[in-house]
């Protein structure tokens, strides 16, 4: 399952740094974690079970920038099953 362009816009939003966020998108649970600045970087999407883990597909985001802050690569890759 790729990232659409709804969820990627969702994805391109600033939340609370270094912090695990949890939210619903389009009938899926979503949970990410956010990195210092609080871009995305780590995504889990699926079904949350009782424990409230994310059963699924887990995804990384490679965010370089250059020197001035211009970010120069974005994109996320899909790492496998998420369990």
């Amino acid at each position: 399952m790729p990232i659409g362009e709804e969820l990627r816009k969702k994805l391109s939003r600033k939340y609370a740094p270094s912090s695990m966020v949890d939210m619903e998108f389009k009938g899926n649970d979503l949970s990410f974690k956010t990195d210092d600045e609080g871009n995305p970087i780590l995504l889990f999407i699926g079904r949350r079970d009782d424990s409230g883990t994310v059963k699924g597909e887990r995804f990384s985001r490679t965010l370089k920038k250059d020197g001035t802050g211009q970010v120069i690569k974005d994109h996320w890759d899909l790492k496998g099953k998420a369990t």
